[in-house]
């Protein structure tokens, strides 16, 4: 991540973040650098349904049609959160981290999604490991995959 916020604080890249199986982890881990008041506009963490439909304006029907842990509700907290905090790059998280099965979806589906002006990184990773690593994993992952996506060279 310190590449990450190097590059976005020597180039005045804005970027927030809507969180659900990751629980602001990623918010959290941001903040923790200095400096970042600059770049980072915020997160909404939207853990249940109704909360990614009523403050993270994911349209009920995306959730009904393909469930909150999906590609399309990770795109849809993307673009929203987005909208949401006027930033130049939103990160989204969903997915379930266990320990049990959700919406008949294993344990490790985990979909993201990279919002960068106006075009989308879609993401779906099945990983292994308890809750914990599974957050921290994910969480480096989109790291790595912002870095990439950026086109920052030499990491």
């Amino acid at each position: 991540m310190d590449d990450l916020i190097a590059y976005l604080l020597n180039n005045n890249i804005t970027i927030s973040s809507m969180e659900s199986l990751t629980g602001g982890l990623f918010a959290a881990l941001i903040t923790s650098y200095s400096g970042v008041s600059k770049i980072y506009s915020g997160s909404l963490v939207t853990y249940s349904d109704s909360v990614k439909m009523t403050l993270g304006h994911v349209d009920p029907t995306i959730i009904n049609k393909h469930g909150a842990i999906s590609l399309e509700t990770a795109q849809a907290m993307a673009e929203n959160c987005q909208k949401l905090f006027k930033s130049d790059i939103a990160v989204s998280f969903t997915g379930n981290a266990g320990p049990d099965a959700q919406e008949a979806k294993p344990v490790g589906l985990i979909y993201t999604c990279i919002y960068i002006y106006n075009r989308y990184y879609l993401y779906e990773d099945h990983l292994v490991g308890d809750r914990s690593s599974i957050r921290e994993t994910i969480i480096n992952k989109t790291c790595e995959r912002l870095v990439k996506n950026l086109g920052i060279m030499g990491i």
